[in-house]
Order: structure tokens, then C-alpha cells, then sequence
């Protein structure tokens, strides 16, 4: 999994992305664990759920699970899009399969999510926002 790192940790999307690709990649094998398997299928469905009235952000899923490498790109653009990658539910099941996948890399905060100095972040289901932004404060 290639992640762009931010801080300590690693931007939301690029976590998502990258646990997909790596699910993908590790958990459709034989020897796949059924933890991996799991926290996979529990990742790719709670993605689907969220992308039920989104038939673009929809197929774009279902073509990465096919093809990681060709997709990642366009699954980059609609995590972002629909603001999936910062749904609390998404961003922890996709920490928990790279726990799973990478224990090492977990251990040491490899896919921590880094919010510090970001604006307008919503976790959990349900939120209504409205954004003014502004620099953000010094020393963030």
C-alpha cells in the first residue's frame, strides 16, 4: 500500500484508498485470513451504503476491487467527493484491515488520521455543516 503522509499520520483518503487496494489485493486470496476477509468485506460494504445514490461513486468501487492500480485515481476523486473517507465508520474499518494487513506499520501510526489545522471535518452519521473558513489559527 502506498499512502501520502500528513504529519504523524495519513490523509483519510489515501488511507481508504489504500486499505481498499490492500484488501483487495490480500484478502481475495486462499490464504487470506478470515479477519482480513471480514474487515475488507465490512470496509467495501459500509462503503456501498454510503454510495447507494451515487451510481458514479458506486461503479467506481466496484472497478477498483477489479483492477486497484487503473481505479485508484477515480476512487481518489469520489472518496472525496462525497466526503466518504471522513465518515467515522469508513476511516475505522479501514484502519482496522491495515492492522490486519500491516500490524508493524499500525503499531508505529503508520495509518493514523492526521486532522490537526484541518477545517470543516465532520465524524459520524447524520451532520448537517455549514463552513466559513479562515485562516486557520497560529501555530497549527
Amino acid at each position: 500500500m502506498s499512502a501520502v503522509a500528513k504529519g504523524d499520520g495519513v490523509d483519510p483518503v489515501s488511507l481508504v484508498v489504500g486499505a481498499l487496494a490492500a484488501g483487495a489485493a490480500g484478502g481475495l486470496t486462499e490464504s487470506a485470513s478470515a479477519a482480513v476477509t471480514g474487515a475488507y468485506a465490512a470496509l467495501r460494504d459500509r462503503l456501498r451504503r454510503l454510495f447507494t445514490a451515487d451510481r458514479e461513486a458506486a461503479g467506481v468501487l466496484e472497478l477498483h476491487e477489479g483492477n486497484p492500480d487503473v481505479y485508484q485515481e477515480p476512487l481518489r476523486h469520489v472518496l472525496a467527493r462525497s466526503g466518504a473517507a471522513g465518515d467515522y465508520e469508513v476511516v475505522a474499518a479501514a484502519q482496522y484491515l491495515m492492522t490486519l494487513l500491516d500490524a508493524a506499520g499500525s503499531a508505529a501510526g503508520k495509518y493514523s488520521v492526521d486532522v490537526r489545522g484541518a477545517q470543516g471535518v465532520q465524524v459520524g452519521d447524520g451532520n448537517t455543516q455549514t463552513n466559513t473558513f479562515t485562516a486557520p489559527p497560529p501555530g497549527t
